[in-house]
């Protein structure tokens, strides 16, 4: 009982000696699926990889017919992991030039993982 009694009164001295240490604490952030999306506002981006990682293409015309023309994973045949809306208007897109085979479309300032297993080849306001 003797030995817990010091303990005690030793852990007591260090603490009124030393201080609290306080535990760090992070300042708030934006929820880690947005700020991992690196999109100029106005623009609508495409990612090679979830998250909003990898290669960015990104453009601020409202329609594109062949994202090909602008973007190198798109020319080199790999597939959008990823999309962010950065523009005021709803952006659907295509698996197609010339906006064919409709695949999806994304809310004004949202975006987040795709399927990842095809090409976004074009694109335009809802």
């Amino acid at each position: 009982m003797r030995r817990i009694h010091s303990f005690v009164i030793a852990t007591v001295a260090l603490v009124a000696a030393f201080g609290t240490v306080p535990i760090a604490t992070a300042a708030p952030t934006a929820p880690a699926h947005l700020a991992s999306f690196n999109c100029n506002p106005g623009k609508f981006c495409i990612y090679s990889d979830w998250d909003g990682g990898g290669t960015r293409c990104q453009w601020a015309q409202d329609e594109v017919a062949n994202t090909a023309d602008a973007c190198s994973f798109i020319r080199n045949g790999r597939p959008v992991r990823s999309v962010w809306n950065g523009t005021g208007h709803r952006v659907q897109y295509y698996t197609q030039t010339n906006y064919h085979a409709r695949v999806g479309s994304t809310r004004p300032g949202h975006g987040g993982n795709l399927m990842g297993s095809y090409q976004i080849r074009s694109f335009k306001p809802q």
